[in-house]
């Protein structure tokens, strides 16, 4: 099997970060959104990896196949963002994604956050039990942080206690 390492993105990952997320957005869920609604894909240092945020990708034979970022948002808090991972490379055969959430979560917790909060919408169906199975649990837009960036596409929203 193929080698997958988890790492922090740099500068030089932009573009296959867009080209693996910009399709599973559009073609995988039929969400009409382009890479200019989506700024932070362009400036990823300075918005993802500052003060106690990051963000990460998983790659095999040096391709970008996943990726997972956790904004700021002040008070302890932070924002789960953008955890894709490309079609191949889903389930449990390399758990990617439970790597990428490990690692979101690890640095979290090193950094002295209290709570993740994250948004996504009711087509992303597996992503819900997903995060429901690593103990997120869903809490009402009224009742998320006003630093919390809600998109126009999230739908549901969920909260990790980690404390």
């Amino acid at each position: 099997m193929t080698e997958v390492t988890i790492r922090s993105a740099v500068t030089c990952d932009t573009e296959e970060i867009v080209a693996l997320i910009l399709p599973i957005q559009r073609e995988e869920f039929g969400i009409p959104i382009t890479r200019e609604a989506q700024p932070d894909l362009d400036n990823i240092a300075a918005i993802y990896q500052v003060r106690t945020g990051n963000f990460w990708v998983a790659e095999a034979n040096g391709v970008v196949i996943g990726t997972i970022g956790l904004l700021d948002i002040d008070h302890g808090e932070g924002a789960l963002r953008k955890m894709f991972v490309s079609a191949p490379w889903r389930g449990k055969h390399a758990f990617v994604a439970q790597r990428l959430l490990q690692e979101l979560l690890a640095w979290a917790r090193k950094q002295g956050l209290r709570r993740i909060f994250l948004g996504t919408t009711d087509q992303f169906v597996a992503a819900h039990r997903f995060y429901e199975k690593h103990g997120f649990l869903p809490v009402a837009k009224e009742d998320l942080p006003s630093t919390f960036p809600v998109m126009t596409v999230d739908t549901r929203f969920y909260a990790l206690n980690l404390d």
